[in-house]
Order: C-alpha cells, then sequence, then structure tokens
C-alpha cells in the first residue's frame, strides 16, 4: 500500500557549502576555535583523523539551511534521520537501520559537552550554534549507555571568541516568527559571560477538521547563560545554565479512512526545561584532566485523544517530574607514541509520573459493554459516563562506569583498543488504581463494585562490557587522509513499559466482568537491553590542493534483542516496547565536497541501509527476513552555493544555495505491507550580505512535495502524519 508517489524528477543538487571563500570553508571545517573554548574534551578537534564516519555542519552552513535544532542535519548526515511528527517528545531517531519510538534513544547528544538523559528532551531550539557534529557508529566504550547508534555534539559560541551583540528576526509560511537576542562580552581578559534570548511562534500547517483550529501551533522560548573563566594559562571553567520553555499542539495525526484530521479531545504538549552544566578542564605537560557535572530538570505534560477520532473514546495524560545529576571525570595524556583516555561516569535520574487514561462513552461502549454483551445473555450497563484508569510511577535510575581506552602509533599506523564496563540500576514503584461500578441488568443486586488499587515494585540490573578496536592508516603521500577499520559493541539500555499499565489495568477491570486476558506483569512491562557489534571499514581523503575531500565507510551491524516500539493487537490503550530477536544491518555511506573555485562549492552526501530482522517471532507471525520497519532504506542530501561579490557601498555580496533532501523507501510495519516511497524535497536560499548585517529568503520543499513522517495502527484504525508543505521566509540577522 503506497501512500504517495515518488518525485519523478527534482535536480539531484547539492547540499551546504561555506558561505565565504575556500579559506572560510576549512575554518569551518577544520574547527578552528577560539583560544579559550573548552571544546571536544574526549576526541581530537580533527574528527577526520579519527577512525569514525562522521558529519560536520559549520555555523554558516546551519544559518543557510535554517537549522535551529539536532533535527535538522536529518539527511545532511547519511543514513541519519529525524522524522518531524508528533511534538517535540516524539524525537525519534533513526541511525544506519537502527532506532526507536519511545524510551531509549539510539543516539547520544551532548550540548558543550555535557550529557542528555532523555530522548524526550532532544527536540529543542539553540541560537549560535557554531557547529553540530555527528558521528555515526558506537560510541558506547566513552560515552556509555544509548550512543550505540553514534553520537551528536553541539557547541555554541563562546564569548572568549565573540564580544557584541546577535539578533536575528525571522518570519515564514505559517505565521511562523523567530526572534533571538545575545550579548558576549569579556569582564577581563580571563573571564567572559553571554545572555541569549529566544523566541518561537507558529500558528501551525495543519487543521483539525472537527473544531476548525490548527493543531500543531507552538509558542518556545529559553534564556542561556554561559561563562568562560580561564583562571590561568592550564586552567579553565565553563558553566552553561539555561531555561527552556515550551508550549505546544501537536499530534495532527490523519485518518487514512477519512483523510482528514478530526479528533474532538485537546492533544498538546508541555514542557519546561532547566539544565546546568559545569566542565572544568586542567593541563599539565604530557596530561589533561577534565570533570564535566551536570543537573537536568524536565517538567513536562503529554495530553492526548487516544483515539484521534471524533468519538469519545479515551484520553491519554501523562505528567512527569524528572530531575538528573551526571558526573565524568576524564583524564588523558600522551608519551611518545602511546596515548591513553580513561575516566569514571556516573549517573542519577529520578522520574515521577501520573499517567491517567479516562475512558468516555464510546469508549465503554465499544472497548468494553460490546465485548461483555456478547458473551453473556444479559445486559450490562455502565453507571458513569467516563470513569478513570489511573497510574503512577516512581523510576530511579542509577549508572556507573569505568572507561579507558589506549592508543599507540607506530609508523603511519595507529592502532587503538577501548574498554569499557558498564552497570545501571533501575526500578519501578507503581500504583494502578480504577473505581467506578457497572450494572448487569435482569438479575438481584445486579450493581458490580470496581475498586482495583495494585501496587507493586519491579526492578533490574543490567551489566555491560564495551569493547572497541580501532586500527588507522594515515596516508602519507596525501594531506589528511587516512583508511581505518573499526570493531565495537553499542548499548541501548533497558527499562519498563509505562505506557502498558492501561492495558494490564483495563484487562484486570475486564476480568472482573468475566473477559480478560492475564499479563504477566514482569514479562511485559520491562524490557531488556538492545546489543550490537559494528564492523566498520572506512576513509578520509584529501588531495592536496584542499578542494576535494571524500568520506566514505562500509559497515556490518549485528543486533541482538533489538527494541521496536509496538501498538498491541486489539482494543488496547497503550504502546509496548518490545526485544525483535535478532537483526541485521548492512550499507554504505559517502560524502565528497569540492571546491572547484574560491566562490563555489559543492557537496554530495548519500546513505544506503539494508536492514532486516533475521530472528523475530512476535507470537502470531514470523518477520524474519522483513525490513526493519520507520528505518528509511536511503537517504540523500545534496546541494551547490555560490559567492557573487558586489562590494558597494551598501552591499558586500550575494550568496545563492540550492540543496536538496531526500529519504525512502520505509516501511511503516513488520509485514512490510505498508511504505512511504523516495521523496525529495527541494531547497534554496539567496543571503544578502551588507557588512554588519544580512537578510536572508529562503523556501523549503519548494516542490510542495506530498509525504508522511509517521503511520501507525490504533484500536483497529489507521492514521498517518503528511509532512511539511511548502514554506517561504526570510531570516534578518545583525552582528555589531
Amino acid at each position: 500500500m503506497k501512500f504517495v508517489k515518488p518525485l519523478s524528477s527534482v535536480p539531484a543538487i547539492i547540499i551546504m557549502c561555506s558561505q565565504a571563500v575556500m579559506a572560510d570553508e576549512k575554518a569551518d571545517t577544520t574547527l578552528t576555535l577560539g583560544e579559550v573554548s573548552v571544546t571536544a574534551i574526549k576526541q581530537s578537534l580533527d574528527i577526520g583523523s579519527l577512525p569514525v564516519s562522521s558529519t560536520v555542519v559549520g555555523e554558516k552552513e546551519l544559518q543557510k539551511l535554517n537549522v535551529v535544532t539536532m533535527k535538522g542535519i536529518s539527511e545532511v548526515a547519511p543514513n541519519f534521520y529525524i522524522p518531524d511528527y508528533g511534538s517535540r517528545m516524539t524525537s525519534s531517531i533513526y541511525v544506519r537501520g537502527i532506532g526507536a519510538r519511545i524510551d531509549q534513544p539510539v543516539i547520544g547528544l551532548n550540548v558543550d559537552n555535557v550529557p542528555y538523559l532523555n530522548k524526550d528532551n532532544y527536540d529543542f531550539d539553540l541560537v549560535d550554534i557554531e557547529r553540530i557534529e555527528m558521528l555515526r557508529g558506537p560510541q558506547s566504550t566513552l560515552f556509555g549507555r544509548n550512543t550505540m547508534g553514534g553520537l551528536v555534539n553541539i557547541y555554541t559560541l563562546s564569548p572568549m571568541k565573540f564580544q557584541g551583540v546577535r539578533a536575528t528576526a525571522a518570519y515564514g509560511t505559517g505565521n511562523t516568527l523567530r526572534a533571538s537576542l545575545s550579548y558576549y562580552h569579556k569582564l577581563s581578559q580571563r573571564l567572559g559571560m553571554s545572555y541569549t534570548l529566544y523566541y518561537t511562534h507558529t500558528d501551525g500547517y495543519f487543521t483539525n477538521r472537527y473544531n476548525g483550529e490548527k493543531c500543531d501551533k507552538e509558542n518556545q522560548g529559553s534564556f542561556r547563560w554561559k561563562t568562560v573563566w580561564r583562571g590561568s594559562d592550564r586552567f579553565t571553567m565553563e558553566n552553561i545554565a539555561s531555561v527552556q520553555i515550551s508550549r505546544q499542539g501537536g499530534y495532527p495525526y490523519e485518518s487514512l479512512e477519512t483523510g482528514q484530521i478530526a479528533y474532538n479531545d485537546t492533544c498538546f504538549y508541555r514542557r519546561t526545561g532547566v539544565t546546568d552544566g559545569l566542565t572544568l578542564r586542567y593541563r599539565l605537560d604530557n596530561m589533561t584532566l577534565s570533570s564535566i557535572t551536570s543537573f537536568q530538570y524536565i517538567d513536562d505534560n503529554m495530553t492526548l485523544d487516544q483515539d484521534f477520532l471524533p468519538e469519545s473514546y479515551f484520553t491519554l495524560t501523562q505528567a512527569r517530574k524528572e530531575w538528573a545529576f551526571t558526573q565524568d571525570f576524564v583524564g588523558k595524556g600522551n608519551v611518545g607514541d602511546y596515548s591513553w583516555l580513561g575516566g569514571v561516569f556516573g549517573f542519577f535520574k529520578h522520574t515521577d509520573m501520573n499517567a491517567p487514561v479516562t475512558f468516555k462513552p464510546t469508549g465503554i461502549e465499544k472497548l468494553i459493554l460490546e465485548h461483555v454483551n456478547a458473551h453473556s445473555s444479559h445486559l450490562t450497563v455502565w453507571d458513569e459516563d467516563s470513569f478513570v484508569l489511573g497510574s503512577n510511577f516512581i523510576n530511579p535510575v542509577w549508572g556507573v562506569a569505568l572507561y579507558h581506552q589506549s592508543g599507540y602509533r607506530l609508523g603511519a599506523w595507529n592502532f587503538a583498543l577501548g574498554v569499557r564496563l558498564d552497570v545501571e540500576h533501575t526500578s519501578l514503584r507503581y500504583n494502578s488504581r480504577c473505581n467506578t461500578s457497572f450494572t448487569i441488568t435482569g438479575i438481584d443486586d445486579g450493581q458490580i463494585p470496581v475498586d482495583i488499587n495494585d501496587g507493586g515494585k519491579l526492578k533490574k540490573t543490567f551489566v555491560e562490557f564495551l569493547p572497541k578496536l580501532t586500527a588507522t592508516y594515515d596516508i602519507m603521500s596525501l594531506p589528511a587522509s587516512n583508511v581505518y577499520l573499526s570493531v565495537a559493541r553499542g548499548y541501548k539500555a533497558g527499562g519498563f513499559n509505562t505506557q502498558m499499565f492501561s492495558d494490564v489495568l483495563q484487562q484486570r477491570l475486564m476480568g472482573i466482568m468475566g473477559i480478560a486476558q492475564s499479563y504477566d506483569i514482569d514479562r511485559i512491562i520491562s524490557y531488556k537491553p538492545e546489543t550490537s557489534w559494528n564492523y566498520e571499514l572506512g576513509a578520509h581523503i584529501s588531495d592536496r590542493s584542499g578542494r576535494l575531500s571524500v568520506q566514505a565507510a562500509l559497515f556490518y551491524i549485528h543486533c541482538r534483542d533489538q527494541q521496536l516500539t509496538m501498538f498491541p493487537d486489539g482494543n488496547t490503550t497503550g504502546r509496548i516496547m518490545t526485544n525483535a530477536g535478532k537483526t541485521r544491518s548492512y550499507g554504505a555511506e559517502i560524502t565528497v565536497k569540492y571546491n572547484p573555485s574560491a566562490r563555489m562549492c559543492v557537496t554530495a552526501s548519500y546513505g544506503y541501509t539494508d536492514a532486516r530482522f533475521t530472528e523475530f517471532h512476535n507470537g502470531i507471525n514470523d518477520y524474519s527476513g522483513k525490513f526493519i520497519p520507520y528505518a528509511p532504506h536511503n537517504t540523500m542530501f545534496a546541494g551547490v552555493s555560490y559567492i557573487l561579490p558586489v562590494n558597494t557601498s551598501w552591499l558586500k555580496s550575494l550568496t545563492l544555495d540550492v540543496n536538496c533532501r531526500g529519504v525512502g523507501e520505509i516501511m511503516w510495519d513488520e509485514a512490510n505491507l505498508v511504505k512511504q516511497p523516495f521523496y525529495m524535497l527541494p531547497g534554496a536560499s539567496v543571503m544578502m550580505d551588507f557588512n554588519k548585517c544580512s537578510l536572508t529568503l529562503w523556501g523549503e520543499n519548494l516542490s510542495d512535495t506530498k509525504y508522511n513522517t509517521f503511520y501507525f495502527v490504533s484500536i483497529g484504525n489507521a492514521f498517518l502524519q503528511r509532512g511539511k508543505p511548502l514554506r517561504i521566509g526570510m531570516t534578518f540577522r545583525v552582528q555589531i
């Protein structure tokens, strides 16, 4: 079954390039940073020298592509895909065929070296991003849990590198407004601070036909305070405190049967987040010692019309308060040809969640009474118009890890061996309750009270050993060129299916009525860690002129207990994370950058993935050999950029950029019966540079391609979310 036809003809021209001449392009990509920026604590500044497939997007490219969040580099990095659907809570990520829609992420996220623990907090806007790095393949040895698909590092501008005022104002389709104001200054030669305010609003792009209102409108604001202190030539401190507030509609899910978004109950996502990260670094003659400490707090609420229909079936609320601490002590150094890195990492996370499901009249009738009355000679009626399946959870998680990596250079060869011992403990204290009643007509004392109050505690401990071995050969005849081979084990933590408690409680309720299946709480509520072995052969090649660079990689991934999000069969209310036996994924990726002249830059990237189940039987069907759902088989990003000097008294230059993203095909179910074909989204921008300010006119999805970003089936009904339509706008930037 296909929903859209693939675009038949869109020029396959090419990604982003630097706005400036070739020297500026190198400054963007080789990461020549400010003298005191605290950056790349666990890795080399020159990522191209590392045995890893990576993509680095600099500030100018991010501006041309209108990128303010990690989601914006989806497809720019090959085999890296973040679909835009649902809300900012549903930041699903897929890398090389692995990923999941809920719970544990497949990649890690660090912002200015501070790790973010919760995937639900990955999708937020940032101002003055200096660069984004996307490393593909397991980074578990150095970065631990939930980095088996890779790692994204985001670095923001330092007040020690720039002093002054920056302001941005943007307006586009959907009454979308974005504004920011930043002030960077030095209090002394060793102390700098910056303050950043940000606000964005959109009316949205999708209309709920039930009430005629836009369902994906959003307001978001944030404040960031960054302090950098260079206490001495050897000691540097960096602290970033931020507050982010998001109020969003979201969830524009369209019924496949009617072709409309039409639901009668409210859907929204609200999040307030507070983060503080402190990074200390002390440099000795042959050693650097670092400490990264963070505090994170999330207060969010997801409320859904869970049936997404104009009828009143049921609603879901997930209100959560979560706070977390992380601490990472890192040491690295070298003696001659020997280099080493080691450390201790620990974290503690505490989540308190209230997740009631409210059954309404249609839900009571269709999901409960019809089944009861079909198996009984007496008519059963409910005594109330609605009732609540209440659930509360307290979920503390802690973990500690020891890690070490040793490297040795032998001529043109560089060998590295890393190991990590990771211990994690998670527990879940739950309380499920329901207080209601129903009446069986035609019998004496027919009113049956329902008073369920179940509670208990579950706990799991996971111990993982995560080795990594790499061999790199430097091609001496070519600058910054090498070939590498790596073997690494990846790890994604296990946990608990809190959303399944509403199903368990529903079955308890129906058990009182004599029709229900029983659930093994421990089996259906918990899921195991996901582990993988990743084998990779890659190369970074640059020519002598510095005009051409090529990065390529071949990979094979064997995954055990892959975590998949599924909607259980039947008239259920929740989602379940399950372990899908064994899967395997293989593929290739390539990125080519070429500067034919100082004014022109051409870049192309492409990723191919073949990811399938090798062993997966869900108790009903055997899906061995089928493609893994939701992970795209191909990603493409291409573009060309040209700088036209003007040099008048008021206009310095024009930068023209044309780009195109491509994704697909994507299977939407385990049986591979429903899919999204390959599609492409062309974009373009024109930037006018007026010395201290600039004006950019931009467009995205200029072909107005119709495509889907999500598909699912719930209580027997199929839904999908359309991708965003054609969008145009302008952005004005000032830097003084």
